[in-house]
């Protein structure tokens, strides 16, 4: 196991630009998903840490908002900078606290950072608008101005894109952040707060507390200096968030699950299709919220497509993130191999044909081989609910319309794939699925300058481009009469 950073090896929370110990009762064990090993003891938040936290960002609202767009993009510049720079700790340490392999950790990094300079560049044009006055002596305008402090929510299973996307977004509105890591993987987050630290953030901007995540977001949310909430995690967490927010009404932007369909047709290029699918589908062992999951694929090239697959995937070199050679890591805690395994004993109960690759032999690691399940039916539970692990469910269909609608049955709308050489279809396939994020040919879908987000019980607002911007900001509408 690589040696932790300092900053990791005794976790803390920062409050007002200060690293200092939680003054919460309860002590939680970090532990590492490819052995079991403890990598670091933490002591969470108390409220006492979430006023000082919510103080200290309250006092840096009026003086970060002040400070021209340029400057708060100088720091989020420098910020990735050295993000970049210190690539190689930040990437082992978050293989070691989430389990996917190195060289998926590194490229998390850099997109973070390159998430950083996008938005710093995005940041000077909040533009508003001057409108033509109906009458003489009058000025109208709409002015684009931050919302206020927010607080931001991050899931587990992208230590550094999950914080650093909202990080990058507020930051460049104008707007202080209180952000809580996962409880499970806040490590990587403190390393995106020193990199800002050190960029020049002044006290109070971002502020990252962890801990008991349900006392820690209704005593932030219902705080009246929060203005704005922004969570990426399950769904029904982001329903509790959402019923906290309406009290007082506050911004939200939610970032929930998915259960992304795949539609096959007969004239897809197998060829390139199944490369593609096999690297979305198992990275981060199958632990994305846009990981492709249901597969549909056309008669006639059914058979086919399930042996090709199945070999690709079960090609794929299980072990610890931090091997050279792995290119599949285990899931990020125990627990989990458990909730997966619901899924195939569902499908083997309702005479499903289970296809699994080599397993390994390791106890204490949380690992699951890849897994197909081909010929189920649309009510079993692979096909209906998100594994967030590595399995698909494949099954059959003849005609388009078809596809598409068994596709649109679930509740979530988050991502949707097709593969096809077809012109119309990809256009029928585009306005058909009710996805916030479709990929026709590709399976890469999310880049900085593209909206990230979905539709339906997958959440709403996006993160990511204009959009994401714009959920830090507020209009207003000013008339000035002379």
């Amino acid at each position: 196991m690589n040696e932790l950073p300092e900053l990791c090896n005794q976790p803390k929370q920062l409050i007002d630009n200060v690293w200092r110990a939680g003054k919460g009762d309860a002590v939680t064990e970090l532990v590492n998903p490819a052995s079991g090993a403890v990598l670091a003891r933490y002591t969470g938040a108390a409220k006492a840490d979430l006023d000082d936290a919510l103080e200290s960002a309250r006092k840096a609202f009026p003086l970060w908002r002040a400070k021209p767009a340029f400057e708060r993009g100088q720091v989020l510049r420098r910020a990735a900078a050295l993000m970049r720079e210190r690539i190689e700790t930040i990437a082992s340490v978050l293989t070691q606290e989430e389990g996917k392999p190195l060289a998926e950790a590194r490229s998390e990094v850099q997109i973070t950072a390159d998430m950083y300079d996008w938005f710093a560049e995005e940041g000077v044009r909040a533009y508003g608008r001057i409108i033509p006055p109906r009458g003489p002596n009058l000025q109208q305008q709409v002015l684009r101005e931050p919302v206020g402090v927010s607080a931001a929510f991050a899931a587990w299973n992208f230590p550094a894109r999950n914080p650093g996307y909202k990080i990058a977004a507020a930051l460049a509105a104008g707007c202080p952040l209180i952000v809580k890591p996962a409880e499970e993987t806040p490590l990587t987050c403190l390393l995106l707060a020193q990199a800002l630290i050190d960029a020049g953030m002044p006290p109070g901007v971002v502020n990252v507390v962890y801990g008991d995540a349900p006392a820690i977001s209704e005593h932030l949310i219902a705080s009246a200096v929060i203005r704005k909430i922004s969570l990426t995690g399950s769904t029904r967490v982001g329903r509790l968030l959402a019923e906290l927010a309406a009290r007082d009404t506050k911004k939200l932007t939610l970032e929930l699950g998915g259960q992304a369909p795949v539609l096959v047709f007969d004239d897809a290029d197998l060829d390139a299709a199944i490369p593609l699918l096999v690297a979305s589908k198992f990275r981060n062992a199958g632990q994305t919220c846009i990981s492709p999951t249901r597969f549909f694929v056309q008669e006639g090239v059914y058979k086919s497509f399930i042996d090709a697959f199945a070999q690709t995937a079960f090609a794929l070199k299980l072990g610890d993130g931090l091997a050279a050679d792995t290119t599949m890591g285990p899931l990020v805690r125990q627990r989990r191999i458990g909730d997966v395994q619901a899924f195939i004993d569902d499908a083997k109960a309702r005479g499903a044909r289970i296809l699994s690759g080599t397993q390994v032999s390791d106890a204490k690691g949380a690992f699951l081989a890849p897994t197909v399940v081909a010929d189920l039916d649309d009510e079993a539970k692979l096909m209906c609910d998100e594994p967030f692990g590595p399995i698909i469910g494949v099954t059959p269909f003849k005609t388009l319309d078809e596809a598409v609608t068994r596709s649109n049955r679930v509740p979530y709308g988050l991502a949707a794939y097709a593969f096809t050489r077809s012109l119309r279809n990809a256009h029928a396939v585009a306005e058909g699925l009710e996805a916030g994020m479709i990929g026709v040919n590709t399976c890469k879908i999310s880049y900085p300058e593209t909206p990230f987000g979905g539709v339906k019980s997958s959440g709403y607002g996006s993160e990511g481009a204009i959009e994401g911007l714009d959920a830090f900001l507020v209009t207003k509408s000013v008339s000035l009469g002379y």
